[in-house]
């Protein structure tokens, strides 16, 4: 987003809040967070695996004003009325109808040991929600930097300060809003950088910062329209059967590794055997290999061949749609009319699944082509109009500064 629609969307948003909550601006401050897309490495961060997602321009912004009364009293642009969570009880706030991932971040941040009295905020958010493109993290990254700023903490933008408030949000959703997720979408909504991927360690945290040179294509994100819910999807689910399969490789290898992503391909064809529920072995299998092909898509794309970095991301949706199954007849049906297209180099689908979005690579001159034909024929398919957006890489979590 250009500088001039971002200052109209500031403007915006200042008078809405007012309208709202009365009072002037001369205390609201602004503060934003990204969406992600995740280039490769899908279903591995709570393994401990390697990641490769990188931050959008498709962001939620709040504007925020401090109060006294010991409430956040939290509204929406595109939402109806204003939901409280009191600080002093704020367990309660789990039966919100919205505003539960800001008030699973206001606890792990007063757990943290930060102070603060309350708040009004009003989120503006451009990221599709259940598109797959993190709005969640989002929303508890731009939550965490605008509260821990108004306790009054002026490191918010410090990267070790960031991985903590990632941690947090990462602590929120799986404590207080149930899904049991790893850490990369916080992680990518709070360090994101522009122009450039992530490749995260998520044993470690463990990071590098890698340009992203596309050359003559672009990355185009297909969104099914199909909203996913990762609390009533079978995310858990996976994530339990993956569980189960590392505790069958740790016996049968004799070993403690904490995370089924320190098992090698070789450590799968030694003791893979040992999984004799064909379900547990796919869903090891995917995670283990996934975890290789990460790190052999990043060297790829530093060396500059696109068009082999396009072929491991169509191996990897095949293996998030075989082994893990996680994708469905709208992401399967995306992603077959996507590689029908010349020009497409390459896609799969990124974030959770059971809908939401597909992430492909390509060329600029075939855009238009692309967004045409493949949502005319995706529309006749499954009769729902998906939604394309050409992307960009911005920042992490940050104060807009005026």
């Amino acid at each position: 987003m250009n500088k001039t629609s971002n200052n109209k969307r500031i403007e915006d948003l200042s008078s809405k809040f007012i309208k709202m909550f009365g009072g002037n601006t001369d205390n609201l401050r602004f503060f934003a967070a990204p969406g992600r897309v995740n280039l490769i490495g899908e279903h591995i961060d709570y393994c401990g695996g390697f990641v490769f997602p990188a931050a959008l321009t498709l962001d939620n912004i709040i504007a925020i004003r401090a109060t006294n009364d010991r409430k956040l009293k939290l509204a929406a642009t595109d939402l109806e009325g204003i939901n409280v969570a009191d600080l002093d009880n704020i367990e309660a706030a789990r039966s919100l109808k919205w505003g539960t991932y800001q008030a699973g971040i206001a606890k792990e941040l007063m757990k943290m040991g930060y102070n603060f009295t309350g708040a009004e905020m009003l989120m503006d958010g451009i990221i599709p929600y259940g598109s797959g493109l993190s709005s969640s993290a989002s929303i508890e990254l731009v939550t965490a930097v605008a509260l821990a700023a108004l306790a009054g903490d002026t490191d918010i933008n410090k990267p070790e300060k960031l991985i903590q408030f990632a941690l947090a949000g990462q602590r929120a959703e799986n404590n207080f809003c149930d899904v049991n997720c790893g850490i990369m979408d916080q992680f990518a909504s709070a360090m994101g950088k522009k122009d450039n991927a992530i490749l995260l360690n998520c044993g470690t945290l463990e990071y590098q910062y890698v340009p992203l040179n596309l050359k003559d294509c672009v990355l185009v994100l297909a969104n099914t329209c199909k909203k996913h819910a990762l609390g009533t999807s079978k995310y858990n689910e996976r994530r339990s059967e993956v569980d189960k399969g590392l505790e069958i490789l740790q016996k049968a290898s004799n070993t403690s590794k904490p995370n089924l992503c320190d098992y090698t391909k070789e450590d799968f064809e030694k003791y893979g055997s040992s999984i004799t529920d064909p379900i547990i072995y796919n869903r090891v299998k995917h995670v283990i290999f996934e975890n290789e092909r990460v790190k052999e898509a990043v060297n790829i794309l530093k060396s500059g061949d696109l068009e082999a970095f396009g072929k491991i991301l169509c191996t990897a949706n095949e293996s998030i749609r075989d082994l893990y199954e996680v994708t469905g007849f709208e992401l399967d049906t995306m992603y077959n009319e996507a590689m029908k297209i010349d020009g497409c180099i390459g896609a799969r689908m990124t974030g959770a699944g059971f809908g939401g979005c597909t992430v492909n690579i390509v060329k600029k001159d075939c855009v238009d082509k692309f967004i045409s034909e493949v949502g005319t024929n995706y529309e006749n398919i499954t009769s729902i109009k998906p939604q394309f957006y050409v992307c960009e890489i911005g920042d992490g979590a940050r104060e807009i500064q005026l």
